[in-house]
């Protein structure tokens, strides 16, 4: 009896957000449609996941009008979308109204299918997404995120299947995001789901460890019908499977794809040539990594732990952050390591290291995961780790978005002066700096994506092109740097992306000969002191101001907060060193800052210091 395999194809996706930093371009998806259209595929992956912010951030395009134009060239397509339920495409839990209004526009736009997943598994976190897209008329897909730990079960992953379906759900996925499937782990998940679900079960997995493959075989095998691949092109690595292998693999057998295995070559021979243009932002992990199956740190993760670890001068601290992590997952009940739990587990590990002291700082996303902000821990949270960092706050028991009221009137509100419709309302919704920056320059003319090629440096004309590839050494510490592009500027500010020792980075140069001696914009631009006393305040790793909460002249007491500092899009309160009066602010909101400056200067009361 024939029983074929369906591929849901993520080459506009996932296969880009994990390769090159999500930084392809509408322009170079357009030409492949056709033939993408053509090919057959259960659905096409086009939106979602990171895209929405690299979009607007990085490529100045409106992510509305990327999928409008992707409804367009693939009218026999079905559009499927990646959404983090209660969190939609963001970092916080948003409210229903919020959720619900998102999930309809996303529908009229031409999403087809919502794989909704929540980092917890915490199912209630799924219901309203779910609820919207089934209201919407639309295929709901709940997925369940894999992860190994003491407190996950097979059995724990099927119930959790089971009351999916229960809501409504038309089709279960296991999300797989580290590549921790094996493949007899993957035949048992999937042989008890098909026996116990009336909704057919997916297949996400990352070819990070290298397993993958094998796992879709025994997937399959034990009666999964729909597997996600990538085309060749945007293959391996923190990436997926090939689509062409496993189309080759299946054809004449039962399971064969009907896909046509020359009309994927062109697709792949397509995007081949066009990652050519994207490689400034090829990632360095693009092999087999095996350390996920120890970590249990995707591929993605450890390329951010590299970039920050070298930031600091400490990249050779990075098999101590390596064995810390499981530890702090461990304090924090075992969630799995997806956004935005991998970010807080990550940045807390970094910190537990580089402060000699575990949870000496504490992220304030630590805190509200604590609090129970985020959802309900999977396994039991360690009681030490939660005493320092919450006190004697009671975590929340209810869904945390029951918390929230409505805000939708109240985001129309806050940007009526730069949104054209409801989807610019939502856009800001999301990512409210980055949005309110993308709409006003659209709305000016001056949209502008970032280079694919270096532009000519200023007098490269007259005398020759000055150096691209140079030594820095800093700390003691050699870098080998080169420049691969420079942005547009904005303002006084210009991004210059560059490689150390191989890694791709953006960094930002601003002008200082027009600016006069003060701040302009809340940017400081004189030298910070460094920090020298004990009543110095400073932070234990780069990142950038968030909010200032003291002002000359006040008295603080000591572990009163001083600061708010964001690195890897976690916010760390910086507390008081030491009891005395505020004599000097070095900081204003927005600016970058490091660990050996004093930001805040604070008079020590007698005795402190």
């Amino acid at each position: 009896m024939s029983a074929p395999v369906h591929v849901t194809e993520v080459v506009l996706r996932d296969g880009h957000q994990c390769l090159i930093a999500t930084r392809m371009r509408t322009e170079d998806m357009l030409p492949a449609c056709e033939r993408l259209d053509r090919a057959g595929f259960w659905s096409l992956e086009a939106w979602g996941g990171a895209t929405f912010d690299a979009c607007m951030r990085y490529l100045h395009e409106d992510p509305w009008v990327r999928l409008r134009r992707l409804r367009e060239a693939l009218p026999s397509s079905r559009i499927q979308m990646l959404l983090r339920g209660q969190n939609l495409l963001g970092y916080r839990h948003y409210p229903d109204d919020v959720v619900r209004a998102f999930v309809a526009r996303a529908a009229a736009n031409g999403v087809d299918v919502f794989r909704i997943f929540d980092a917890l598994n915490d199912l209630r976190n799924l219901r309203t997404a779910i609820e919207a897209v089934k209201a919407a008329g639309r295929h709901a897909q709940g997925a369940i995120c894999y992860t190994v730990s003491p407190v996950h079960t097979i059995e724990q992953f099927v119930e959790q299947a089971l009351e999916l379906e229960a809501m409504g759900c038309d089709s279960v996925a296991i999300k797989d995001m580290a590549g921790l499937l094996t493949p007899s782990a993957a035949e048992a998940l999937v042989s008890r789901l098909v026996a116990r679900l009336r909704v057919p079960v997916h297949l996400h997995t990352h070819a990070t460890s290298g397993l993958a493959a094998m796992c879709h075989l025994k997937a399959i095998e034990a009666g999964c019908r729909h597997v996600d691949t990538a085309i060749s092109a945007f293959a391996g690595g923190a990436s997926h499977p090939p689509t062409e292998s496993l189309v080759a693999a299946l054809r004449d057998t039962p399971w064969d794809t009907g896909l046509d295995l020359e009309l994927l070559q062109e697709i792949g021979a397509h995007f081949a040539e066009v990652r050519k243009r994207y490689r400034r932002f090829e990632s360095e992990w693009t092999g087999v990594d095996t350390r996920v199956h120890v970590t249990q740190v995707p591929g993605g993760m450890i390329s951010n732990l590299h970039a920050q670890l070298k930031a600091q001068g400490a990249l050779g601290r990075m098999n101590e952050v390596l064995a810390e992590i499981p530890r702090v997952r461990e304090d924090l009940g075992y969630p799995p390591l997806v956004t935005p739990t991998s970010q807080i587990v990550g940045t807390q590990a970094v910190l537990n290291v580089l402060t000699g002291e575990r949870y000496k700082t504490v992220t304030n996303e630590v805190k509200a995961y604590l609090l129970g902000r985020y959802g309900r821990p999977p396994g039991p949270v360690n009681p030490a780790v939660r005493r320092l960092a919450i006190g004697d706050e009671t975590p929340i028991e209810c869904r945390p978005a029951d918390l929230l009221d409505d805000e939708l009137e109240a985001l129309r509100e806050q940007v009526a002066d730069v949104a054209r419709g409801e989807e610019d309302v939502l856009s800001y919704a999301m990512f409210p700096e980055v949005a309110r920056e993308f709409l006003q320059a659209r709305n000016t003319g001056t949209l502008r994506p970032e280079p694919l090629e270096p532009e000519p440096a200023p007098g490269a004309e007259a005398g020759g092109a000055p150096p691209v590839e140079f030594n820095v050494t800093l700390h003691g510490e050699t870098y080998h740097i080169r420049i691969t592009g420079t942005g547009h500027p904005n303002q006084d500010r210009r991004p210059f992306y560059v490689t150390v020792d191989g890694v791709p980075e953006e960094i930002l140069v601003e002008t200082l000969e027009t600016l006069p001696a003060a701040d302009r914009g809340g940017r400081r631009t004189s030298r910070r002191p460094r920090a020298t006393r004990p009543g110095h305040v400073t932070t234990s790793m780069p990142g950038t101001v968030v909010e200032v909460l003291v002002e000359e002249g006040r008295r603080v007491t000591e572990g009163e907060p001083v600061l708010v500092t964001e690195a890897m899009k976690m916010e760390t309160e910086i507390r008081a060193p030491v009891s005395g009066v505020v004599r000097a602010v070095h900081v204003s909101r927005g600016d970058s800052v490091n660990p050996d400056e004093a930001l805040v200067e604070i008079e020590p009361e007698a005795g402190d210091g």
